[in-house]
């Protein structure tokens, strides 16, 4: 059976009770002589009928019950049975009216009364009577009322629930996008560092294979070094990827205590660097740890692929709230354009964390590389 059809058999049942209390009282009424006349039996059937209505248009099922006791008062000696269809439209037009239509049907029931008691009572306004027939008047009508605020607070509550499944779902690919774009970043400066450094070495390495056996050696071992370095931090990425919790901790393998590492690619090419890094920085949130050291290699990578130098200085310092990244060469000072990758990844490094990166000749010559990155900052 389908819904409306449930409905429906629901309402028919729910009227055929009606009148079927109607029809016993004034079956049983000490008033009735001769028994119920057909007319008063088409007038209990009529005053019950307006129930089927009540679902599509309770309004007018609500008003036409109120009609039609004036007549049924006039054919059929009955007081206790007869507002039953009343009581039961009235709460259907409470429980799916507006508040304007509960009041008007308040009004328009409570002059019914007064008017049904005034006409057919024998006893006057003023009595208990009366006040019986208010509350019964009202009764429904605040049931009504009650239900339909409960299910609309009800209806808020899956609203709510159902916004905050969504906001909670947007937030997961929110954190997932993020994390695809700081895996990219991590695996950008992994390779492009690493290669730049195995190909600087491998082109020593065959310059000086004939020339300098040793010196050739060390270059290839430091490829090796390189490479496996690598090798290490691709995988640590990779199982970032695979790993199914973007809540789970993972510990970055970029350090700024492994900043002297970078710089070993550099001094095996020919280039002296001077690294240092302040006491106070080792206290880093990791986060920010790890921001610092990829700007490094990034800066170290360009330093390393374009500029050339014969001396590079890196400098990491603790200063106020905020860790602070310096690297300076005196090279050329020519390196990828300001919307390179390299450049572009460093400037999204710092600003994810509420910082700010410069980078741009140098006043006395070569690049200048300079990070701020507060401590504090989400």
């Amino acid at each position: 059976m389908t819904t409306r059809a449930r409905a429906v058999a629901v309402d028919l049942a729910l009227t055929t009770a009606l009148a079927t209390a109607m029809f016993v009282e004034a079956i049983i009424s000490t008033k009735v002589d001769g028994g119920l006349s057909p007319v008063g039996a088409v007038a209990i059937v009529a005053a019950a009928a307006p129930v089927m209505l009540r679902r599509r248009a309770p309004g007018l099922a609500f008003a036409a019950c109120l009609l039609l006791l004036f007549p049924l008062f006039a054919a059929v000696d009955i007081y206790q049975t007869i507002p039953f269809p009343s009581v039961v439209t009235a709460y259907a037009l409470a429980l799916r009216g507006s508040r304007v239509q509960v009041l008007a049907a308040w009004v328009a029931a409570s002059a019914t009364v007064v008017a049904t008691i005034s006409i057919h009572s024998d006893h006057g306004l003023f009595h208990f009577e009366t006040v019986k027939n208010l509350v019964i008047v009202v009764v429904p009508l605040l049931a009504g009322l009650a239900v339909s605020n409960y299910r609309a607070y009800l209806c808020s509550l899956e609203e709510r629930a159902a916004m905050a499944d969504q906001k909670r779902e947007e937030e997961t690919m929110r954190r997932i996008g993020e994390e695809r774009l700081r895996i990219a970043r991590d695996l950008h400066d992994v390779v492009t560092h690493s290669m730049v450094a195995i190909n600087v070495q491998a082109g020593v390495a065959a310059h000086l294979l004939d020339r300098d056996t040793e010196q050739a050696r060390a270059s290839l071992l430091d490829i090796k070094r390189v490479s496996g370095e690598a090798l290490s931090d691709l995988r640590s990425a990779l199982e970032v990827v695979r790993g199914d919790d973007l809540d789970a901790p993972v510990a970055p393998t970029a350090r700024l205590p492994r900043i002297d590492e970078l710089a070993t690619g550099l001094r095996a090419a020919g280039i002296h660097v001077d690294t240092k890094v302040e006491p106070g920085v080792e206290l880093l949130p990791p986060e920010v740890d790890e921001a610092a050291f990829r700007i490094v290699q990034e800066a170290l990578t360009n330093v390393l692929r374009h500029a050339r130098p014969r001396r590079t200085t890196v400098t990491v310092r603790a200063v106020d709230d905020s860790v602070e990244v310096d690297v300076h060469d005196d090279g050329r000072g020519s390196v990828a354009g300001p919307h390179g990758n390299g450049i572009t990844g460093m400037h999204a490094r710092a600003a994810a964390l509420g910082g700010s990166v410069t980078a741009g000749p140098a006043d006395d010559g070569g690049w200048h590389v300079a990070a701020r990155i507060p401590v504090g900052a989400p």
